[in-house]
């Protein structure tokens, strides 16, 4: 199979709350945060199928790129369009997003029925940071999801995962849990 090079470009400069802590002087990061996450072209497909696959799917999807002149300008992320503890992984749906230069918005509606080019608007966003080191983020989606009703918000959208470092072995990439949220309203 052939290696993919993930964008190395960072949105957001993240440290790992472990490494903050090493360092008396820096107060440790809180678990969760609220972030906006700005508004963005990006490039993306829907691929369907289990997520360990879909590295065949992230290449073509920056060899596209590459052929149509598209300049990525950030992370790859995955947007979860469906639950895995509900759905057998054959039919995970997930929108894989590279965010590329506003150039982009040229190709929109040329490239095929299930990759295109789009704007996203800034949203406001609960984000959990998924260490290097962790195999199963369960846990982490539970602690978000819990944090998120705790404090007045809903999720407003699915879950998306940027990829802060590249490879082959999610286990050892570092990554953003993000879940848009709003806030509820009083009753």
């Amino acid at each position: 199979m052939k290696k993919v090079i993930l964008s190395a470009v960072l949105m957001v400069w993240v440290v790992s709350p472990v490494l903050l802590a090493a360092d008396a002087n820096v107060p440790a990061k809180p678990l969760v945060t609220v972030e906006t996450i700005p508004d963005q072209v990006v490039l993306y497909t829907i691929y369907r199928g289990d997520y360990a696959q879909a590295g065949a799917e992230i290449g073509k999807l920056y060899t596209l790129a590459g052929t149509k002149g598209i300049k990525p300008v950030g992370p790859l992320a995955f947007v979860y369009l469906n639950n895995p503890k509900t759905i057998g992984k054959n039919h995970w749906l997930t929108e894989i997003r590279i965010p590329v230069d506003v150039n982009a918005m040229s190709q929109a509606g040329k490239l095929g029925p299930y990759t295109d080019v789009k704007k996203l608007p800034a949203t406001e966003a609960a984000v959990i940071d998924k260490p290097a080191g962790v195999t199963d983020p369960d846990q982490l989606y539970k602690q978000l999801y819990k944090w998120i009703y705790d404090n007045g918000y809903a999720a407003s959208e699915g879950p998306i995962e940027v990829f802060l470092t590249s490879g082959q072995d999610y286990s050892q990439m570092k990554t953003q849990i993000c879940s848009p949220i709003e806030r509820v309203k009083p009753k």
